[in-house]
């Protein structure tokens, strides 16, 4: 008996010394019907793998992979032997030891719906910039906070979330080498208050400048291939670089909406360019998005960008200070016909719902929600024409949007919640409202 204590001790210490090795995550990535992605890091080299089950079937194991510091001791673990429209539970081992956390670890695979029934109702959280104060690194006053924010969104129960840009800030010691970009991802990343989120929400995630570079960074940022590879490393994306030509635009879809998520640093022309019609998201990346849209026959679809696309305020780094650009868009989305396109940004520091109504055609509407931990600023009047009436939000929040409905007929309804996840205020958009008129 005594040599079994001693045994369970030994079990239970070296258990507890795997734990020690964990520097954050689990954290769910994509979501498909045959795989999903896990994000794992370590603090020292070590083998890590999921085991996962769902039911009362037995655990099966994702294959072990060891991290090492070539890259930043992350590891991106595949579950394949699922099946779909299935939750799994799972399980982190470090060095073959199980490694407990005190909190749910989920996951969900796709549900194969066409052709067979109504498509799923699903919940997709939305937020932006998020500050994680660092005091050494940091400006006199603290510029984050709030962090019980993420287990509000967690309280909601969302299937996935939207991160439209800001996701980390870096700092002045942080923009010039690798080392200190990666020092950022790694320092936001393990925050004690976000582990949760992390690991039984799917996350899906573009930047804007402060993930990408200097504050206002442009095409001329001189790291963005190493910040470019530290994002693709830090998220589990189901793909980047959708355009071809370079940055992390993307496309993925989840149930019977699509995400068109654009990269608004890449190929963007400085501010302070005199030129009209200068890039912002640039030709290449402008084709493939209207390309994908005309293609796509989702119910919704929906562009995530870093900075707000239909606001005609021309303030700040808005889509409107890049006027021919902005113009090309809105004339090709109408020229194509393209159907049940909605808009959702971030970086403004405070959340808005802004709506173009156009002749002949439906409305384009942009939700922006921000910021979930990084500072806010007073109510203030831009000169947005478009802003819709009472959806505006001066203080930290978030956002949850509601899929529901059955097909062709499917509605959309967002609901703005502060930290502490109280209502705000909602906002509804129909599936027919974003079509054209059949006369």
């Amino acid at each position: 008996m005594k040599k079994l204590l001693l045994l369970f001790l030994f079990i239970s210490n070296f258990s507890v010394s795997q734990e020690s090795l964990l520097q954050s995550g689990p954290m769910l990535g994509y979501s498909d019907f045959r795989e999903v992605l896990i994000w794992v890091q370590t603090k020292a080299p070590a083998e890590v793998k999921i085991g996962y089950f769902t039911g009362d079937e037995d655990m099966r194991f994702t294959e072990t992979v060891i991290t090492d510091a070539s890259n930043d001791l992350i590891a991106k673990l595949y579950p394949r032997e699922v099946i779909y429209g299935a939750t799994y539970t799972y399980k982190l081992y470090i060095n073959n030891m199980y490694v407990p956390r005190d909190y749910k670890l989920e996951f969900q695979t796709q549900t194969l719906w066409q052709y067979r029934e109504n498509p799923p109702d699903f919940k997709i959280a939305i937020g932006s910039c998020t500050f994680i104060n660092d005091q050494k690194d940091d400006r006199p006053s603290p510029y984050g906070g709030h962090y019980e924010v993420f287990n509000s969104i967690l309280s909601k129960d969302p299937d996935l979330m939207l991160w439209s840009g800001d996701n980390i800030y870096l700092r002045t010691p942080d923009f010039l080498t690798e080392t200190g970009i990666r020092y950022r991802h790694r320092n936001t990343r393990a925050l004690p208050q976000l582990q949760p989120l992390l690991g039984s929400v799917h996350h899906y995630a573009t930047w804007d400048d402060h993930d990408y570079g200097p504050n206002d960074s442009d095409r001329s940022y001189v790291h963005k291939k190493i910040t470019e590879k530290a994002f693709n490393d830090y998220w589990g994306n189901l793909n980047t670089n959708a355009a071809g030509n370079g940055g992390v635009t993307q496309h993925f879809p989840f149930n019977d909406v699509e995400f068109f998520f654009l990269d608004d640093r890449y190929h963007r022309a400085p501010n302070k360019s005199m030129d009209d019609d200068k890039d912002y998201f640039g030709k290449e990346q402008l084709d493939w998005l209207i390309d994908a849209l005309t293609a796509s026959n989702a119910s919704f679809k929906v562009v995530v960008a870093g900075g707000q696309i239909i606001s005609d305020a021309a303030v700040y780094e808005n889509y409107a200070t890049y006027p021919g650009e902005r113009k090309r868009l809105l004339n090709r989305l109408h020229e194509e016909r393209i159907e049940r396109v909605l808009f959702i940004s971030g970086d403004r520091h405070h959340t808005e719902i802004s709506r173009l109504e156009r002749k002949d055609a439906y409305p384009l509407i942009d939700i922006t929600c921000s910021p979930l931990t990084a500072g806010i600023h007073q109510a203030r009047e831009e000169g947005n024409t478009l802003q819709v009436k009472d959806k505006t939000y001066y203080k930290h929040n978030f956002g949850i949007i509601d899929v529901t409905g059955n097909k062709g007929n499917r509605s959309l309804k967002l609901t703005i919640y502060d930290t502490k996840g109280v209502k705000v205020f909602d906002y509804t958009v129909d599936q027919k409202e974003l079509e054209y008129s059949k006369k």
